[in-house]
């Protein structure tokens, strides 16, 4: 495992050559079919959900996108929702929940978008009801952290049963510039914030915030090949658990934090 200091860990989380959503899309869920819209009106670029199956079984699969080019990296507010996006993941989990269908949970995002559009368009209940609905779901739910994990914007799809990361991926309450700018009224501490957050998978991990860390190598293909692993080896035993006991377990590993 990675032995970088945090700053590094977060250099590359948020490094351009990072897995793309796509990516994850082609070789893990090869018959993946994207649903679009939040039945209020919207459908945020920054949130693909669909169908597919995963070694033959049948789940539902929520990614944040980030976008791959200048272009869709605007339209996705560089990986930051917006609430139709959140509100999307919702319907979907709901949607997997009434088919009993596992839920696959992909997160690359530096938080939900802060804009007065957003706040108009009800960010914030958004968020609470995600948080709040994914912790009642009857169905096995895993969540796997691939970049960056900031604020409620991943909190709100990682009420999970297991929350793995990537080796070389953040998760924190915000930024360590915005953490360093509020402590000591200076971004340019971000370094020295990225220390003190413990906001790394090892640091996560001793905490017991995580389940785990998966190995990222730099081929990609190798890297969807650790998440696979992972992932079709913890749904197995998420399967075998009947759904009260699911949202029993979930309910207590949250209340521990």
């Amino acid at each position: 495992m990675s032995k970088l200091d945090a700053a590094q860990v977060v250099k590359r989380a948020r490094r351009a050559d990072k897995i793309t959503a796509q990516e994850l899309i082609t070789h893990l869920f090869p018959d993946f079919f994207e649903l679009h819209g939040d039945r209020v009106g919207g459908d945020d670029p920054a949130i693909i959900g669909g169908w597919a199956t995963f070694h033959d079984q049948p789940v539902t699969v929520i990614i944040t996108n980030r976008g791959q080019d200048l272009a869709e990296r605007q339209q996705t507010h560089f990986g930051s929702p917006m609430p139709a996006g959140y509100r999307k993941a919702l319907r979907l989990m709901q949607q997997a929940a009434h088919f009993n269908r596992p839920v696959l949970v992909f997160v690359n995002t530096p938080g939900a978008y802060p804009s007065p559009e957003a706040e108009e368009q009800g960010q914030g209940p958004a968020l609470a009801q995600s948080i709040l609905a994914m912790g009642e779901l009857e169905i096995p739910v895993i969540t796997v952290i691939y970049g960056e994990g900031g604020s409620g914007g991943a909190l709100a799809l990682a009420v999970s049963d297991q929350v793995w990361m990537l080796e070389y991926s953040t998760y924190a309450i915000l930024s360590p510039e915005g953490f360093a700018a509020i402590l000591w009224k200076d971004s340019k501490k971000a370094g020295l914030a990225a220390e003190q957050m413990q906001l790394t998978p090892q640091a996560l991990l001793k905490q017991q915030v995580i389940e785990g860390i998966i190995p990222e190598p730099d081929d990609h293909k190798e890297v969807c090949t650790n998440i696979d692993q992972v992932l079709w080896e913890q749904l197995q035993k998420l399967r075998a658990l009947p759904g009260n006991e699911l949202v029993r377990q979930r309910h207590a590993r949250f209340r521990k934090f």
